[in-house]
This record gives structure tokens, C-alpha cells and sequence, in this order.
């Protein structure tokens, strides 16, 4: 009950200040974040989260999962296939190498062995929507920006999972074991992004029977229903809840659009306070002992996972695109690490790999670290693109494609500024 507590009051606060952290470098992420970290048995210690605590696993897990699905909404797949190739090109190559070079200098500056350091970069190389909101929420950010970080965001998280899972099995004492074949993993990606295409059609043909409809004020709560119990087939089954998530929120889009605008409200709710529990939780594991445990090697890790790594690999897989200069360098910035390497870096320490501990603190700390930079950078950034509105108002630049998707931002969402 004292966790409740110190959400309702972290949330109050965060509610307060939103309207400057609107303004100002002020991020209500942050805010949450640290609320964890003091109130944990580091500081205060009023709560005793550990990590192998099943709360910290389910509220990132939920976090992951509500977030990816409302960002899928928020996709056109009509716009989507003319312009499928920046975010292939991030995917198919920025992603891989992030995940080498991550796995280079974690080799040879925190001295983990091969496979362990492989692990880790496959675990920091999906980037997380959150903490690009004021960037992927802005209309008169240009549209081939908001598109990439979008979809490289909102995929990557489902396609680094396998990789994750082989590591573990092959870094782990049961190394060869089929728990982790390829086979396996490649049907539960299958298997993950058929309940995510079929289930939002089977409800949307449902609704369109003569003698079925939900009335106004139930209407938001078929999309929620669709989550829920997509969430739970994936979990029973073992399906990819990811990319489920993400590919369910696109096709319902496309499917309906009215139920997309009538649950964007309180979706948009939704995913803000999953996000916020997920902060608050994972702050509780932020404790002295955890940065004292890292090695000076492991800090140079975090440094370039952050100011090299991700915006290097991005800008080598964007060579030769039509993006503008200015687009391409914000977009290789915000490469930030969250709820998904939050929950993969709980598989590692929980797998009972030789290494785990070693690289899951480094995980930990490169998450926080990430969180803190791209939180704070995200509405000055925005700003840069002389940013006046939110999504959704009407946008008059020459040569941007007005079809384009754009995220509409509801008040809940807008007022955090920063994530």
C-alpha cells in the first residue's frame, strides 16, 4: 500500500508541473524515476523492491505492451507501404549495428565474455516511443521523422526478443537447450503477429453484425477489451506480445477508424500511467549499491551506447536517403532505451546465466542513464522545428505529405512535455 501511496503522490506532482514541464527541459518521467529511487531501500526505504520481484517484471511488461499498442494506432499503413524504407533501412541495418558494436565494447571495456556481451547488445539495441513523445507527437515535426522513429520504435522491440531468448540459452548452463530453438522462436514471432492482424479483424467483423454495436459512451471499450485479451492469448500461448501489440494497434486503425478516435483518449491515459508505475517501480531498483557496482569501463559503455552507438549505426543505415540533415542527426539521437530492454535485461538476471548480474547492471544503468538524456532533450529539440501545436492541428509545410500518419496528443499525453 505504501507503493500506491507514493504513486498517487508522484502522479499529483507530475500532474502539477506538467504544465511547465511542457515549457522547460522539466521531464515528468524523471520525476517518477527519481520518486522510485528515493523512496527504495537506498534512500528512504519505504518500499523493498528487488529485482527479481514479480511487480517489476508485470508493470514493464504491461508498460511495453499498452504503449506499443496505442503507437500502433497511430501508424498508416496506406502511407506505411509508400514509405516503408527508411524504416527498413533502420531495422535491417541500424538495429544490427548497434547490436555488434554494443557488443565490441562491452567485450573489451567490462571484460564479459562473448556471448554475454552480445546479449547485452541485443538487449540496448530497441529503442522505446516513450521518451520521443514531443518528437513523434508534433504535426509540424516533418512527417518521414515521425514515420521512422515510429516504426523502428514500435518493431525493433519484437524482433530483438528472439535474439535475447537464443543468447540466454546459449550463454546459460542449459546452452543447446530446443526451450530456445530458432524454430520456436521464429513461430511465436509468427504466431505473435497473426493474433495482432487476426483478432482486430474477428472483433471489427463481430461489430458489424446486425444485432451487435456498442452504444456511445462503451464504445472506447472495445479497443481495451481487444488489448486485453490479445495481451492474455499471447502470454497463455507464448506468442510475441510485442510485436502482437504494435501490429493489433495498426490494424485496428486501419480496420475502424471510429474506434480509433473514440479510444485514443483514454488509451492515450492508459499507456501514461502504465508508463508512469513502470518508472516509478524501475526507479526502486536505482539504488548506490547498483551505480557503485558498475566499473569505470561500464560507464565508458553507457557513454558511448548513448552518444555514439545508437546515432552512428542510425545515420550509416540513412546514407543516401532523402531525409535532411537536421532529420537524420535528431533521429539518430533519440535512441532511447526502456521498457523493453527493462524487461529483457529481468530475463537475463533471471535466466542464472554465469554473467548475469554483471550485465544486467550494466543494462540498468545505461536504461537510467538513456531515460535521463532523452526525456529531458526531447521538447527542445521539438522546439527546434519551431514546434507551436500539438498533433492533430492542421499543417501547411511545403513538401510534407499530409497524409502522413501524425500521433495525436490528448491533454494527459501533451502536459507531460517530456515523457
Amino acid at each position: 500500500m505504501v507503493l500506491v501511496v507514493v504513486f498517487g503522490v508522484a502522479l499529483l506532482v507530475a500532474v502539477l508541473l506538467s504544465g511547465l514541464a511542457a515549457r522547460t527541459v522539466l521531464s515528468t518521467s524523471l520525476l517518477f524515476l527519481a520518486g522510485g529511487a528515493l523512496v527504495s531501500d537506498g534512500f528512504l526505504g519505504l518500499i523493498h523492491i528487488t529485482p527479481d520481484s514479480e511487480i517489476v517484471s508485470v508493470t514493464a511488461d504491461l508498460a511495453l505492451f499498452a504503449v506499443l499498442f496505442t503507437d500502433g494506432m497511430h501508424v498508416s499503413l496506406p502511407n506505411l507501404r509508400a514509405n516503408w524504407r527508411n524504416p527498413a533501412r533502420a531495422l535491417g541495418l541500424g538495429m544490427p549495428l548497434a547490436f555488434f558494436f554494443m557488443a565490441l565494447v562491452t567485450h573489451f571495456l567490462v571484460g564479459l565474455d562473448w556471448t554475454t556481451s552480445f546479449l547485452v547488445g541485443a538487449v540496448l539495441a530497441p529503442t522505446d516511443p516513450v521518451f520521443a513523445s514531443a518528437i513523434v507527437g508534433r504535426a509540424e515535426v516533418p512527417a518521414k521523422l515521425r514515420q521512422l522513429l515510429n516504426v523502428e520504435s514500435g518493431i525493433n522491440d519484437g524482433l530483438a526478443l528472439p535474439v535475447v531468448l537464443v543468447l540466454i540459452a546459449a550463454a546459460g548452463p542449459a546452452a543447446g537447450s530446443t526451450e530456445a530453438s530458432p524454430g520456436k522462436i521464429a513461430v511465436e514471432l509468427l504466431l505473435g503477429l497473426a493474433f495482432g492482424v487476426v483478432l482486430p479483424l474477428l472483433v471489427n467483423g463481430l461489430v458489424r453484425f446486425r444485432l451487435l454495436g456498442a452504444e456511445p459512451k462503451l464504445q472506447p471499450l472495445l479497443p481495451l477489451a481487444t488489448g486485453i485479451i490479445l495481451y492474455a492469448a499471447c502470454h497463455l500461448t507464448h506468442a510475441n506480445p510485442y510485436l502482437a501489440a504494435f501490429s493489433a494497434g495498426a490494424v485496428l486503425a486501419h480496420v475502424s477508424p471510429e474506434a480509433k478516435a473514440s479510444f485514443e483518449p483514454l488509451g492515450e491515459a492508459l499507456a501514461e500511467l502504465a508508463k508512469f508505475a513502470a518508472l516509478l517501480v524501475f526507479g526502486a531498483l536505482l539504488t548506490p549499491r547498483l551505480f557503485g557496482d558498475l566499473s569505470l569501463g561500464g560507464y565508458a559503455v553507457v557513454i558511448l551506447a548513448i552518444f555514439l552507438i545508437r546515432p552512428a549505426s542510425l545515420l550509416l543505415s540513412l546514407l543516401g536517403t532523402r531525409i535532411s540533415r537536421r532529420e537524420k542527426l535528431v533521429a539518430a539521437w533519440f535512441g532511447p532505451k526502456g521498457f523493453a530492454s527493462v524487461v529483457y535485461g529481468l530475463l537475463v538476471l533471471q535466466s542464472g546465466i554465469p554473467q548475469a548480474e554483471e550485465a544486467f547492471t550494466l543494462i540498468a544503468v545505461c536504461i537510467a542513464f538513456s531515460i535521463v538524456a532523452h526525456s529531458s532533450t526531447d521538447v527542445p529539440i521539438a522546439r527546434a522545428f519551431d514546434v507551436d501545436g500539438l498533433a492533430g492541428i492542421p499543417d501547411g509545410r511545403d513538401g510534407e505529405d499530409k497524409d502522413a500518419p501524425t500521433r495525436p496528443v490528448p491533454q494527459t499525453h501533451a502536459a507531460t512535455g517530456g515523457p
